[in-house]
């Protein structure tokens, strides 16, 4: 089978298209034909491993301090089909349609892989397409992850900084369906884009600081990390939550902490678990046609390096997807 293989820690030309095994699967896996995978920013911060130092350092231990060694196929979120089941499976059969997340199994750019019955894996609505269901594994769970922790309540004032990447379009959907207002805050050439999945007000973040408007928030969600910190806490209304989705650093951690207990505005951390529960419910909610997938460009199999040098580029609105074409 093609599949993109990862040779090194750099440029998006250490992928590599190459004919490699087909995977079997296990007693407890799913063979899945991937139809549709996506390029993301983690993505393209795992290729170059550009992270902070405490957290680069553990990725080299898992993957390869040199060079990827035990993870040579990147990509986490697919959707596809699935071609064979392993002897113990009994959720899934050969046919059904489904999508998912691979964790840290990666394996998503290429033709087929292998993934566990009990992972977070759920059947793809009959009117999505491959290319809608792939990234909701990233996007569509951690904006759900994060506005459940923060309780999110009807007529609450959600701001959402960053809000024109994956997790940020789906997010916007997700708060309105729990019945927010919501403020979208990104450059200017993606506002319309996010009034069109619903934003109620836009602000550009080149023309204007949102928190030195004066207006007051019950939710700050921070996807990008990097809303000033203690304007932020300010920005918030008695009561509010204050959510990181990405942490710059240890220091952020301890000052969550304190903010936390010297007010009752609170400051949420927390990974996202990936369970199939969470994406059945985001399948609920596409089906109902209450949460869409925006999709910025798409790419071939073969075309993931150029992927990569799009989304480097901090211009996409949404998602990039990859098709994945089989010879018949």
């Amino acid at each position: 089978m093609k599949a993109i293989v990862w040779t090194g820690y750099g440029s998006p030309d250490v992928l590599q298209l190459r004919e490699v095994a087909k995977p079997a699967p296990k007693a407890n896996e799913l063979l899945v034909k991937i139809r549709a995978t996506t390029v993301t920013t983690g993505d393209c911060e795992m290729r170059n491993l550009r992270f902070p130092y405490w957290i680069r350092l553990p990725m080299r231990a898992f993957i390869g301090l040199r060079k990827p060694t035990r993870i040579t196929i990147p990509g986490n979120y697919l959707a596809g089909e699935i071609e064979a089941v392993g002897a113990d499976v009994t959720r899934f059969q050969v046919g059904d349609q489904i999508f998912s997340t691979t964790l840290f199994g990666f394996s998503a750019y290429a033709e087929y892989t292998c993934v566990p019955e009990n992972g977070a894996i759920a059947i793809k609505p009959a009117t999505v397409s491959y290319e809608e269901a792939a990234p909701v594994g990233l996007g569509g769970l951690e904006a759900l992850h994060f506005l459940r922790i923060a309780a999110v309540q009807p007529g609450e004032k959600v701001l959402i900084n960053g809000a024109g990447g994956s997790i940020g379009t789906y997010g916007i959907q997700i708060a309105k369906y729990f019945g927010a207002e919501v403020t979208a805050v990104d450059s200017g050439e993606k506002l319309a884009k996010l009034r069109d999945v619903g934003a109620d007000q836009v602000i550009d973040y080149t023309q204007e600081d949102f928190t030195k408007n004066g207006q007051r928030y019950d939710v700050i969600f921070d996807i990008i990390g990097k809303s000033p910190f203690a304007a932020s806490v300010r920005s918030l209304n008695p009561g509010g939550r204050y959510l990181i989705a990405n942490p710059t650093g240890p220091l952020q951690f301890v000052r969550g902490k304190w903010a936390s207990r010297q007010s009752d505005k609170k400051v949420l951390f927390e990974m996202t678990s990936p369970t199939a529960k969470d994406l059945a419910f985001l399948a609920e909610l596409m089906a109902a046609g209450k949460l869409r997938t925006v999709i910025d460009r798409s790419y071939s199999l073969a075309q993931i390096p150029d992927a990569h040098r799009y989304v480097e580029a901090g211009q996409k609105v949404g998602n990039v997807t990859v098709t994945i074409e089989h010879a018949s």
